[in-house]
């Protein structure tokens, strides 16, 4: 046993003293994911533990005082300065500390736990009609306990300022294991036996501030965004002695919030939004002192970089609303009277007209266009990061702010500076509180780049503290801009922050290595030379193939959101890290690098992280930077698996095209088999769920039957691709989809006898796939140039994506444009004027998780309502059953709890008295709906069957529903 083995030995026997039952992990599975943040860096912890208590955490601080081990407090894991990794113990605050404890409405404050998410805590005082102030764009995922660590702000600085203007007290843990409150009136003991301790410390805080009285007043609180180092004017008599305020932004370096009480403002009444456009960011900048005349609650400003990759990533319609421009600003006005608000927008049109820089503006009424233009702003950090050219940015210098009206002359000036050193920077950021966003197209993988950054970092600082700014605005310094802060402040100031850090954590073990005594800029930064490895899947997006493409996860973090978007199933239903699309990204990631995870593609522990994924896609559109998880974890199992015996559910389910068609020539009696005791052992055998009943497969003639019946004798405009499933589950979806293509105009011949290889790609059997894939492509690339109509989502998603990323050929490129759903094709090809059957006024629509990701704009949502159905009721999120992932014995709990989070509540609200249609056209969805509410009569209609011209119209209470 190594001497690190039996220390950290050592540590969690300790742990299981001082914590009873609290979790602990250990190994690079566990401690893998938490070596990242959203930051350059990277720092491998030795355990990460996850507290329930406040007594765990004085558990765990106790213990490692002892032992003397870093701790380093985590919530949501979004710092883009490296304020969250640690080399010792990580606490993750956001696992199970994360209630709202109490909320006051008369006093207008709440109580939360550290973990607390904040569209948590503001969905919860939304009912009272309060908010919290600050709300950064990671609202869907940042918990309060980060906010206070970096002392966030958020889109609407411009009206609610900081965090630390916001907080009432905060429940710390010191760096000795005591408890403590902290208010605008000092520090109190928790347990008067520690009174004294606490009393000495409160004692050498004052004369700390008693000393450096005036250096304190000169060098800090200069502008509103000043973040950088530590707040001590908050300590200052003028001020009371407000030591919550000054212990907000210290980053978990002084002390360890375990909860903390917040003010809440009054939601307003009425709002609105102005687009503005202008020709570049200086311009946009120079326009800012004029809109802070009229009182905004945000001006936010973004380049066209962005846009273009919004539109390149999620269609062209995913941002509507901007005026013509090479930058804008959003600018929100609120308040209690709609008139006014209105009549105030109109008159700053005016002015910014009269100014003479627009290139246009209009007023956004639409709450729709709004929050699709709010998404574009709140995904910037992620859009920026992986552009449409494929370029890559960094943070690094992303928190730079000045008073705003220097804004301009900073901006320009810095713009200047990227140029001389040949660097390429995209600006977003908070233009009305004077704080710019930049990522940077560092070189961070050779000597000479890393120099290059070192350099351009140094003269960067200088130009903001020129400009008379701060290196860091709301995002804290962190290991990006520590060493710096030696820049901006004296040499006296920094003592005074190194004295403040001492007397609250003496042996300097509360996350070393940011604010005092900070570690080099340039050490511990993830990126590094990448090996070329080689693999099935092309990954031609990505310069340096799977390296690069598990690379794209840079941690903002927006898997880890419990509502909007489908992405990430899995961590919804288990709100575990490791079940995150970042936490599966950043294991593939220590597995490329080999460091801690030394077995490559044969690494059980990634295995592990990828097991719960269900191939959704969801990430390869929700995620910013188009992670798609779906296909590495294909890559991976192949790889994994490489002349080895695979898991018994890979032959049943992976096979099951083969199975299903020879299955098709005696499905009668098969079927009665099935349902019998045979059928659960075969389940069994095939590492299948006994849990649902095996889909009734159908015979080869009612495929015929089906398809002979929708005949026109039309010429055929469109090609009928009938997949795998429908051919084996449900051929009456092939007729009714002939039927509506012919109704609509594009009448087709169908292709009943080709697969896309979609179950081996999701099993990892990527050579057997492309051999199918292969012979798919030959026989649909034969000059035929008609449009591919694919009834089955998940099979179209094959046929557009991994046929040509696994195949690379002009051929599977050219099948792969003729491809359509049938809501694209009803979309785009339908004739003008087509009108389809009556419809239902309401429908309860299970969109599938393949078609959401890759068929953008295309949805049924859009068509349905298009075509007259004036309700549609999506179930967002995933089925839970994807493919093969429900059907698997040991994936059915995790199916069933991701159903759990959106299709069962839509399902569970059907009134039985009311009619109801339920439509779903992938066969998962409609499975997993049967299997869920199947026995009070309610069926999913594939779209084909809802809009067949010759069925029967769905009417009556639980038919067809």
């Amino acid at each position: 046993m190594t001497t690190a083995t039996r220390d950290l030995a050592g540590l969690t026997a300790r742990l299981a003293e001082l914590a009873p039952g609290l979790r602990v992990e250990t190994g690079p599975g566990a401690t893998g994911p938490y070596a990242y943040d959203a930051s350059n860096y990277r720092v491998p912890p030795r355990a990460v533990v996850f507290p329930r208590s406040v007594d765990d955490v004085v558990g765990v601080v106790r213990a490692c005082r002892e032992a003397g081990v870093p701790v380093t407090a985590r919530g949501g894991g979004t710092s883009m300065a490296g304020n969250a990794v640690g080399p010792g113990v990580v606490l993750d605050f956001s696992r199970y500390m994360n209630r709202i404890l109490d909320i006051d409405v008369e006093a207008r404050t709440a109580r939360v736990e550290a973990g607390v998410v904040l569209d948590a805590l503001r969905s919860a005082t939304a009912l009272h009609g309060l908010d919290f102030g600050p709300d950064p764009s990671s609202h869907s995922r940042c918990t309060l306990g980060g906010m206070i660590g970096n002392d966030a702000c958020g889109n609407r600085s411009v009206r609610d300022g900081r965090t630390s203007g916001h907080v009432v007290a905060l429940e710390i843990v010191t760096a000795d294991g005591v408890r403590a409150v902290a208010d605008h009136t000092g520090l109190h003991p928790v347990d008067p036996r520690e009174g004294a301790l606490v009393a000495r410390l409160e004692a050498d805080l004052k004369r700390l501030v008693g000393e450096n009285l005036a250096l304190i007043r000169t060098e800090l609180g200069r502008i509103p965004r000043q973040v950088s180092g530590y707040q001590l004017h908050h300590l200052l008599p003028e001020n009371g002695f407000d030591l919550a305020r000054a212990l907000v932004g210290t980053e978990g370096s002084c002390a360890v919030v375990t909860a903390a009480t917040v003010r809440l403002v009054a939601t307003a009444q009425a709002s609105t939004l102005l687009t503005l456009g202008y020709e570049d960011v200086v311009a946009a900048a120079e326009d800012v002192p004029e809109i802070l005349r009229f009182a905004p609650s945000a001006v936010e400003g973004m380049d066209e970089a962005i846009v273009a990759t919004m539109r390149a990533r999620r269609g062209p319609d995913s941002v509507t609303g901007l005026p013509e421009g090479h930058a804008w600003l959003y600018v929100e006005l609120e308040g209690d009277d709609p008139a006014e608000v209105h009549a105030r927008a109109d008159a700053l049109l005016e002015a910014l007209e009269a100014q003479g820089r627009l290139t246009g503006g209009r007023v956004v009424e639409s709450p729709a266009e709004r929050r699709s233009l709010w998404r574009v702003r709140e995904d910037g950090a992620g859009l920026a990061a992986r552009l449409v050219d494929g370029g890559e940015s960094w943070p690094g210098w992303e928190d730079a702010a000045v008073a705003p009206e220097n804004l301009a002359a900073y901006l320009r000036g810095f713009r200047k500076l990227l140029a001389a050193h040949d660097l390429t920077g995209v600006l977003y950021g908070h233009f009305g509180a004077g704080c710019v966003h930049v990522r940077i197209d560092f070189d961070m993988v050779t000597d000479a780049g890393r120099a290059v950054m070192r350099q351009f970092l140094a003269e960067a600082a200088a130009l903001v503290v020129e400009h008379g700014g701060t290196l860091s605005g709301e995002h804290g310094d962190g290991r990006a801009r520590g060493e710096l802060l030696e820049v901006m402040y004296s040499h006296r100031m920094i003592a005074a922050f190194a004295a403040f850090k001492q007397v609250f954590d003496p042996e300097g073990l509360l996350n070393p290595g940011v604010i005092v005594d900070p570690a080099p800029l340039g050490a511990d930064l993830a990126l590094r030379e990448l090996p070329l490895m080689d693999t099935t899947f092309g990954f031609p997006h990505d310069e340096d193939g799977f390296a690069g493409a598990v690379r794209r996860c840079v941690g903002v973090g927006r898997c880890r959101s419990d509502a909007g978007g489908v992405m990430c199933p899995s961590y919804r239903a288990t709100g575990e890290e490791n079940d995150s699309t970042r936490g599966r990204a950043r294991m593939l990631q220590e597995m490329v690098r080999g460091e801690t995870v030394t077995d490559g593609w044969r690494s059980t522990e990634v295995r592990d992280a990828l097991d719960l994924c269900l191939s959704c896609k969801a990430c390869s559109s929700d995620c910013p930077v188009g992670v798609d998880m779906a296909t590495y974890k294909a890559e991976f199992l192949h790889q994994h698996y490489k002349g080895r015996l695979r898991p018994r559910s890979h032959y049943s389910l992976g096979w099951l095209p083969l199975t299903s068609k020879l299955v098709g020539y005696a499905a009668r009696p098969l079927n009665a088999l099935l349902r019998g005791p045979v059928g659960k052992l075969l389940a069994r055998l095939g590492g299948v769920t006994t849990k649902r009943r095996i889909p009734a497969f159908a015979t080869r003639r009612a495929l015929r039957r089906a398809l002979r019946a929708s005949r026109t004798g039309e010429p055929a405009k469109t090609l009928l691709f009938v997949d795998s499933f429908t051919r084996a589950f449900r051929p009456e979806v092939a007729g009714a989809a002939s039927r509506v293509l012919a109704d609509a105009g594009i009448p087709c011949t169908a292709e009943d006898d080709l697969c896309c290889g979609l179950t081996w790609v999701s099993t990892g059997q990527l050579s057997l796939a492309r051999r199918i894939m292969a012979r798919t492509v030959a026989r649909l690339d034969n000059g035929d140039e008609r449009p591919i109509v694919v009834t089955e989502p998940s099979c179209a998603a094959a046929l557009k994506r991994d046929v040509p990323e696994l195949l690379g050929t002009d051929a599977a490129r050219r099948v792969a444009a003729r491809v359509h759903t049938l809501s694209g094709a009803l979309t785009d090809l339908a004739e003008p004027g087509w009108t389809p059957p009556e419809l239902p006024d309401n429908v309860v629509l299970q969109t599938h998780c393949h078609e959401y990701a890759t068929f953008k704009g295309r949805h049924p949502r859009d068509l349905l309502g298009r075509l007259g159905v004036r309700k549609v009721d999506e179930a967002e999120g995933c089925c839970g059953l994807a493919g093969n992932f429900g059907f698997e014995e040991q994936h059915y709990d995790t199916s069933m709890a991701v159903a759990d989070l959106a299709l069962k509540p839509r399902l569970d609200d059907i009134d039985p008295g009311t009619p109801a249609v339920v439509v779903a056209d992938g066969f998962s969805c409609a499975t997993q709906i049967d299997h869920l509410a199947g026995d009070r009569g309610i069926r999913a209609l594939h779209l084909a069957e809802l809009l067949d011209p010759s069925a029967d119209r769905p009417g009556q209470p639980g038919e067809n529903s």
